[in-house]
This record gives C-alpha cells, sequence and structure tokens, in this order.
C-alpha cells in the first residue's frame, strides 16, 4: 500500500468516499455540508458530495436536535449515518438525543437494535475563536456507556480511525481537533481501517510516560524533544480512542518507565486524565516511583483573546516543566 502526503481534511474525506464507496448504505448529513459549495465549516465533504450529490450528502436545517434525531432513526432503520456537528460545543442541544436514544437503544433492546451512528465534530482551542466554540469535551461522551469516543492527532489516524467508526455498529463520537484539519502528513492510500482502541507509542521512551491525545500529542512530542536535550528519554503515547481505551498499552508503558505525566487540553477537573491516573494507581501503583502528574488547561472557559487563548492551552514547555518536577 502506498502512501500520499496529505492534510487530515484530505484524509477524513479519503475515508468517507472510501466507506461510501464501499457501503451504499452510508450517508452524510448536518448543516452546510455542501451549501455554497463549502463542504463544511473546514471542507470535509466537499469531495463527498461532488462524488454522491444530495441523495447522500443531506444538507440540513440549523437544528442539531433534527440532524441527531433523524440520524438515530435511519441507524435503527438499516442506515449507518454519518453527521456532523458544526461545533462540539453545540453537542448540548442533541445531548438527549446522543445520551438518552443513540447510546442506550441497543442495550434497552437487549442487543435486537444497532445503532450504527458517527457524529462527527470539532473541538479544541487554537483559533480565537471564543468560549462557546473551543472547548475539548471528550470527558462528556467517555461517561456515558454505549458510546465510544475517537480522537486522532494525525492524517493517517484520521482516515483509519474514521473508517472504523463507520463500520461500527455502536454509536461513535469522532473528535476532530481544529488545528488539525491543516496538517500535512503521508496518509495510505486504498482502503484503510484502524482498530478502535489501539494506542500508539508515538515516540520510544525509557524514563518517564506522557499519556495524551489529539492535538496534544503533538506539544508531548516537542516536550519530549526539549527533554532529550537534556538527557531524558520521554516515551510518549497517543491514546487515539478513549473509549474503548487501551489500558495494556498505559500500564505497560508505566511498567517500563515508572513515572506517569497526563496531558490533555481539555480542563483539569472531572477531565478524562483523571480516568488514566485512577487506572494507574489502582493496577500499577507498585510500577510508580513518582506522583502521577497532569497538565491541563485551568478550569476556566476558554479566552478569546489570542494572548490568552496561547496561555490557555498547554505547552510544550509545561509538560516538559512538570516531567522535570518529578522525583
Amino acid at each position: 500500500m502506498g502512501t500520499k502526503t496529505m492534510t487530515a481534511t484530505q484524509a477524513l474525506s479519503d475515508a468517507l468516499i472510501q466507506e461510501m464507496d464501499r457501503d451504499p448504505m452510508v450517508y452524510l448529513a448536518g448543516e452546510d455540508l455542501w451549501g455554497g459549495g463549502n463542504g463544511g465549516v473546514f471542507g470535509v465533504t466537499e469531495a463527498a458530495y461532488k462524488r454522491f450529490g444530495p441523495e447522500r450528502v443531506k444538507d440540513t436545517p440549523i437544528s442539531e436536535t433534527a440532524i441527531l434525531g433523524s440520524a438515530v432513526g435511519a441507524a435503527m432503520a438499516g442506515l449507518r449515518p454519518v453527521v456532523e456537528i458544526m461545533f462540539v460545543d453545540f453537542i448540548g442541544v442533541c445531548f438527549d438525543e446522543l445520551m438518552n436514544q443513540a447510546a442506550k437503544l441497543r442495550y434497552m433492546t437487549g442487543g435486537k437494535v444497532r445503532i450504527p451512528l458517527v457524529v462527527r465534530a470539532c473541538d479544541g482551542a487554537g483559533f480565537s475563536a471564543a468560549a462557546q466554540h473551543s472547548q475539548s469535551l471528550e470527558a462528556l461522551f467517555a461517561h456515558i456507556p454505549g458510546l465510544k469516543t475517537v480522537i486522532p492527532s494525525t492524517p493517517a489516524d484520521a482516515k483509519g480511525l474514521l473508517a472504523a467508526a463507520i463500520r461500527d455498529d455502536n454509536p461513535v463520537v469522532f473528535l476532530e481537533h481544529k488545528t488539525l484539519y491543516a496538517m500535512e502528513g503521508e496518509v495510505p492510500e486504498g482502503e484503510y481501517v484502524l482498530p478502535l482502541g489501539k494506542a500508539e507509542i508515538k515516540r520510544p521512551g525509557t524514563d518517564v510516560t506522557i499519556v495524551t491525545w489529539s492535538a496534544m500529542v503533538h506539544r508531548a512530542l516537542a516536550a519530549a524533544e526539549q527533554l532529550a536535550g537534556e538527557g531524558v528519554a520521554a516515551e510518549v503515547i497517543d491514546l487515539r480512542s478513549l473509549v474503548p481505551l487501551d489500558r495494556k498499552a498505559i500500564l505497560e508503558s508505566v511498567a517500563k518507565t515508572h513515572r506517569l505525566v497526563i496531558v490533555h487540553e481539555a480542563v483539569g477537573t472531572a477531565g478524562f486524565g483523571a480516568e488514566v491516573a485512577a487506572l494507574v494507581a489502582h493496577e500499577g501503583f507498585d510500577l510508580l516511583d513518582a506522583p502521577i502528574c497532569r497538565v491541563t488547561a485551568p478550569d476556566s472557559p476558554v479566552p478569546f483573546s489570542p494572548v490568552l487563548e496561547g496561555a490557555y492551552i498547554p505547552s510544550a514547555e509545561k509538560i516538559r516543566d512538570a516531567v522535570m518536577s518529578l522525583n
């Protein structure tokens, strides 16, 4: 299988077309998916619309409740909807459809009903989009039994994980960080699928484990490069999906390094990093030679000011300092 340099936008588009070609039951729905030829806010669905037209790429009214509610019904009827909620911050409008319907129906029917539904949404800060368009809400979805939560950090992972999410018979929340869309990387051409629940070691190391996901993977890798210059070999693990969670990869890494730093852009209180910390404290406490450390955003709405937003998002320097603070 060859590779091609793509942006994450192109890689996600590739995955959508791959799965729509493969399965006629897959369709797309959301606001402005082709209105004006934009293909959504970040252009992900433009190529799919040009290929499949309005029959399978549905431009919807401005109603997240209608978008997700209709998708739940379509999934129950045997289709495979991939719906776009323009910004993850808008998920509150349709949270009942997600939390009480999509997440619960397979359980409440004793497995007789499948809900093969993907909810795509962009998240994260970095564009001065202010507090209502910049949140990282992955912990909300990970807390709801019945939902899977997938969150790639590279173009290749975006393609492979989105394909897997579309093929899954359960509802999947698929989160795409805004800063990822323009990022370039080598992406496998042709059919490409990655398993959900399999973390990846982005950089091997022996002195400390840094567990992270989404855009923070790249901040962690930058911090690891700084640390290497100071004689510290940091292992960077990209979870790639929070539910299912690759517990084995986390524990095996901590068994090797004996130190753990968890990094995420979401606020610290009740963030998913606490779940990772609890896992290691419960199942790997004897492996640790230092306290577990978390590097997160402060418990504050995301600032609009570029300077304040830059201070809000965890930096490579903050990650480096956290590692160096461990005894």
